[in-house]
């Protein structure tokens, strides 16, 4: 299963997201990293695979588009969310593929041939139409996205946890390739994605704070013991 480092920019920072309360992010602080400038930080977190919300081009305050290059230049490959709106707001960058989240882009999402659909949920709901899930997930199959993300936003930065049976309705009713982002606060939680079948996982609070190995996610991949 595929590991994701998540990094939140805003204001040229890398910040600490927590129940998408936007604006009271905090500059970010880590056992492995001394500093939440973007270079140095990634430079120091050495992740394999990284995830980027650029939450100024998502809230429509400016964006972070010069330095995503660099960033691709250090790592194998990103997955981007900078609030596409419609195929024309996607970047051709090598190794960056890009998000197209349901927050933003709710009416656009059958024009998209390619990139990766994030299913926004806050309050156990996809936004904006606050539905269902489950429900929304199983009608998933039919866009052109290369893979899913499940992104409770109300989850990150919390850890929570995860619940089993949830993971596996979601599993169940999505063929493609699946992704977790929210919550996942030990390596307790990777097993419970991994056994669930998802693909890959989204991760940050626990990795700085140590409850999850920094090596996780220098390597890119988490395999529980048989």
């Amino acid at each position: 299963m595929d590991l994701y480092l998540a990094t939140d920019l805003k204001s040229g920072k890398i910040v600490h997201g927590k129940s998408g309360m936007r604006d009271r992010y905090v500059p970010v602080t880590s056992l492995h990293a001394d500093t939440a400038e973007p270079i140095r930080f990634i430079e120091q977190m050495k992740p394999r695979f990284l995830y980027i919300a650029d939450l100024d081009r998502i809230c429509g305050t400016g964006d972070h588009d010069p330095l995503i290059p660099e960033l691709a230049e250090r790592t194998e490959r990103i997955l981007l969310d900078r609030g596409c709106k419609g195929p024309y707001d996607m970047l051709d960058i090598f190794g960056v593929s890009m998000i197209v989240g349901t927050e933003t882009a709710a009416d656009t999402l059958a024009q998209f041939t390619k990139g990766v659909l994030s299913v926004d949920i806050k309050n156990d709901l996809v936004i904006p139409w606050n539905i269902d899930p489950v429900t929304f997930l199983s009608t998933c199959n039919r866009y052109r996205f290369e893979m899913v993300i499940l992104l409770d936003i109300g989850r990150v930065g919390t850890g929570r946890g995860l619940d089993k049976e949830m993971l596996s309705q979601f599993r169940e009713v999505y063929t493609g390739p699946l992704l977790w982002g929210g919550g996942v606060s030990s390596e307790e939680d990777l097993a419970l994605l991994e056994k669930a079948g998802f693909d890959g996982a989204i991760i940050a609070t626990a990795v700085h704070s140590g409850k999850i190995p920094v090596e996780y996610i220098r390597r890119g991949t988490f395999c529980s013991s048989p």
